[in-house]
Formats: C-alpha cells, structure tokens, sequence
C-alpha cells in the first residue's frame, strides 16, 4: 500500500505471496479480525469482528462458486461499479513479491456484502464511484475503469493526500479515505492479508539470552537475585 510520501502507483510485477517460512506462524483470521475490531479504521466504519467474519463467509460462498465455474453476481454494485471496486482496491493494495492483492484477496466481494449488510455505507460508495467516473470523463472523456494506469494514478494523486489536496477536490479525497479504509480493514482480515501479516505468536526463541547487562543495570536488578517463589528480579 502506498505510503503517506509516496505517490499512487501502478502494482509492481505480479506473483504470487512469498512462502513466511518455518520460523512464523500464522494468526488466524479470528485473531486479524479481532484486532482489527478495535482499530480506528473498524470502528470509524462500524464494523465489528461478527460482522468481518460474517462478510469472510460470504466471500468464501462466492469464491467457492467460482471455483467450480459459476459466476460472481454483485448484490449491491453494478457490473460496471463492481469493477471500478476492484481497480481501485488494486491500486491501494496491489500484488506484489509478498502477497496478493486486494482483488486477489477477495476485497471486492467483502465490500459488497458490507454495502448490503450496512446500509447506511451505500450512499458515501455509490456517489464516491461516481464522482470517480465524472473526473475521468471530464478530463479523460471515459469512466476510470477504461482509462489508461497513468490516467487513473493523476485522479488518484488529487485525492489521496489531504493536506495538499485542492478544495476542488474535497467530495473525492473524503471518498477516497473511506474506500481506502474499508479496503484495508478487508484485506487485512482475509486470509491473504491475515498470512502478510507474518504473525510469529508464541515461539520459542532458543538464543534468547536474557535482558541485557545494561537494561539490568538501568533498572537496578540483577539474575544473581532471582525470586524464584514471585518469579521476578531482584534489587
């Protein structure tokens, strides 16, 4: 995801997620939701660990549709919407040598079944997608989903910084805050983003040898004194 001095960018190479290897362990996406439940970005969109999980089996329902030939049906988004969703979530989170993207993650499937689960989210979505499509038919003379990438980068870079954002452009980066944030708080609690995340939990570290001389010092206790009964150090 692009970072705060960056600016929006076309995905890098497209490969599929990097193996963590033997030394971490996977949160489970119970665990990624339960904590994303009681970040900033859930709780400014409302959304609690229930209904992540709600929405994860939703998706899950629609992928495994798809597996054996069938065909997604947004329930809220339009055909054309529904692939305006999936651009734009690419652009935030794009694949690349580390782990899918936000499409490949199902995002746009989560954000459909929240759009009809909470309600109250569909007017700021439908309107922002639309003012999506009005700047780039304005400058471009086609909605953003058939513009080139570098087109749909320069709407993208009017709207994604707030502080140098013109007032022009005020209905868009509000907009845009809010897809990104609803596209984090997806990505983060899928299974692909639950596995980028690269939780190592608790493992066991057999070269762990103890709190630095120094932070002893500082802190005025040493292991010569050792409480074995309250299990602490000791002046």
């Amino acid at each position: 995801m692009s970072s705060e001095n960056q600016e929006v960018t076309s995905p890098g190479p497209e490969s599929g997620a990097e193996d963590a290897g033997p030394a971490t362990k996977d949160m489970s996406r119970r665990e990624a939701v339960q904590l994303l439940s009681v970040l900033p970005i859930a709780a400014a969109l409302g959304l609690s660990r229930v209904d992540h999980e709600k929405a994860w089996r939703f998706v899950d329902d629609a992928r495994s549709l798809a597996a054996e030939g069938g065909t997604f049906a947004p329930k809220f988004f339009t055909p054309a919407e529904f692939r305006t969703v999936g651009i734009l979530g690419d652009m935030i989170i794009p694949r690349d040598e580390r782990s899918g993207s936000a499409t490949d993650a199902g995002v746009p499937e989560f954000m459909d079944f929240i759009m009809t689960d909470r309600p109250g989210n569909q007017k700021w979505m439908r309107s922002g997608l639309a003012w999506i499509d009005a700047q780039s038919t304005t400058r471009f003379g086609k909605p953003f989903a058939d513009v080139g990438v570098a087109q749909r980068e320069q709407i993208l870079n009017d709207i994604a910084w707030p502080a140098r954002a013109p007032a022009t452009m005020a209905d868009g980066v509000t907009f845009f805050n809010r897809f990104r944030d609803l596209t984090s708080s997806g990505f983060w609690s899928s299974r692909i983003g639950v596995k980028d995340l690269r939780y190592i939990g608790n493992t066991f570290n057999p070269n762990w040898n103890g709190c630095p001389p120094e932070a002893l010092a500082k802190l005025g206790v040493t292991y010569a004194k050792f409480d074995p009964k309250n299990l602490r150090l000791t002046p």
